[in-house]
């Protein structure tokens, strides 16, 4: 089989420009009224001369996912203008960020210097915004509700003077300014715990949890989370499911103010105490501390009033018992006087009588105590005397003196038995007029006692 060569025909041979101008007429022959699309606003940007832009997504239905559909809108300046005015008459209930679903009109239009299709917007259906809004709010109570988190936080018990306080806002906004205002003004003395976070568009829903979280790991008594006035789309964040369930299962009562007083979110619904603005949650604890303090000083006075009428009480008691006490003493000292007085007169008698018959008893006892001591001085007489006769018999001077002796070693030891002395011992004879030193030559045993034999003396 041969190829097939194709020639190319002027005519039929578009250049670019030409093939845009080509793409623009069929989108406007085939939506001639311009079309209304439903999504999400993305990546939204204003420029200096007043267009703005963003992408219209259709989100994945799983979290995460990457998006199903993406079209670029550009709003041109003057129907920004338009719009506007469109939503103030509605109350500007909504405001184009980041997140808000929004149902637009516009018209589908080819820029070719770009090669690009967009949709150019013209107009805004607030009403469906706020319908969404609403009933994803209402689903969202719905399922706190099933599962018992409506009141969960409300249960959390707050301390009675809660001095240290978490804040979870925009840290330099307005609200933030309010609430630390409120407590410098309270004159007490407050621990602010400030964490800083977005409070409005993409990644708000992300960073709000995170930021109640790091409050409470600061042991905080009591946390505030706020944010100044918006659209309903700027509080849209406060009806996220992760910020409600990050309340609801804060261990420290949450405090919210939230927007204006017209304002309900369901952040307000799942907190321990709901406020119409961020000055009202701050003033709320606040008084928590105030009114702690005025039942402290009710208590005081009350204290010092009880303690004035019992102490006028006990002193009228006291004054009362002082007088009976004063008049029945008077009558008991009479009366004890007289007692005192007979008592005494009768022991005087009775120690009369007593003086005289002890008087008569001691001169009986010092009769016999005198018999007695001269029986026994003469009979310690006679037994001192029989004692002196003894020892004059063994006194061994009246032995000496009547004729016997006694014998001694050099050393002093008295002579008992031959045994006791050898031939040649220096012996000491004491007789009743002296003393004779002896050497002794001899010894003979057995010898009676009248036998005895004086050795020979040197002397």
């Amino acid at each position: 089989m041969e190829p097939t060569t194709v020639e190319a025909v002027d005519d039929q041979t578009l250049s670019v420009s030409e093939l845009g101008v080509v793409i623009r007429s069929a989108l406007e022959q085939a939506m001639p009224y311009g079309v209304w699309v439903e999504g999400e606003i993305r990546g939204i940007s204003r420029s200096r001369n007043g267009h703005v832009y963003f992408d219209l997504v259709e989100p994945a239905e799983e979290s995460g996912a990457a998006a199903v559909a993406t079209v670029p809108v550009v709003l041109f300046r003057d129907n920004r203008d338009r719009v506007n005015r469109l939503l103030k008459r509605h109350g500007d209930p909504i405001r184009m960020i980041d997140g808000v679903r929004v149902r637009i009109q516009g018209t589908v239009d080819y820029y070719p210097p770009q090669g690009r299709m967009q949709l150019r917007m013209s107009a805004i259906d607030p009403t469906y915004t706020l319908g969404v809004m609403a009933a994803e709010r209402e689903a969202l109570l719905r399922e706190l509700a099933a599962d018992g988190l409506l009141r969960s936080n409300a249960a959390r018990g707050l301390p009675p003077v809660p001095l240290r306080v978490g804040i979870v806002t925009s840290i330099g906004s307005a609200a933030h300014a309010d609430i630390t205002t409120v407590f410098e003004r309270s004159g007490l003395a407050f621990t602010l715990v400030e964490v800083d976070t977005a409070v409005q568009g993409l990644g708000a829903e992300r960073s709000i949890p995170a930021a109640i979280t790091a409050a409470c790991d600061a042991a905080i008594d009591v946390l505030i989370v706020a944010r100044g006035g918006g659209s309903k789309t700027d509080l849209a964040v406060f009806d996220h499911s992760a910020v409600a369930h990050s309340i609801a299962h804060a261990p420290v009562a949450v405090f919210t103010g939230v927007g204006h007083d017209i304002d309900r979110s369901v952040a307000d619904e799942v907190a321990h105490s709901a406020h119409t603005t961020p000055t009202a949650a701050a003033q709320a604890v606040v008084e928590v501390v105030v009114r702690w303090l005025d039942r402290l000083t009710d208590h005081e006075t009350s204290l010092v009033h009880q303690s004035r009428r019992a102490i006028g009480a006990a002193q009228h008691r006291v004054d009362v018992t002082r007088r009976s006490v004063i008049t029945v003493g008077s009558g008991a000292l009479s009366r004890a006087d007289t007692k005192l007085t007979d008592a005494s007169n009768r022991l005087r008698r009775r120690a009369g009588r007593a003086d005289s018959g002890a008087r008569s008893q001691l001169d009986r006892a010092v009769a016999r105590i005198d018999l007695a001591r001269r029986h026994a001085l003469r009979t310690a007489d006679r037994r001192v005397d029989a004692a002196s006769a003894r020892v004059r018999a063994l006194d061994p001077a009246m032995a000496l003196a009547r004729g016997w002796s006694i014998t001694r070693t050099a050393d002093g030891t008295v002579v008992r038995s031959v045994d006791s002395v050898a031939v040649g011992d220096a012996l000491v004879t004491q007789v009743a007029d002296g003393a004779l030193t002896t050497t002794l030559t001899d010894i003979a045993g057995g010898q009676p006692l009248g036998d005895h034999k004086e050795t020979e003396s040197d002397d």
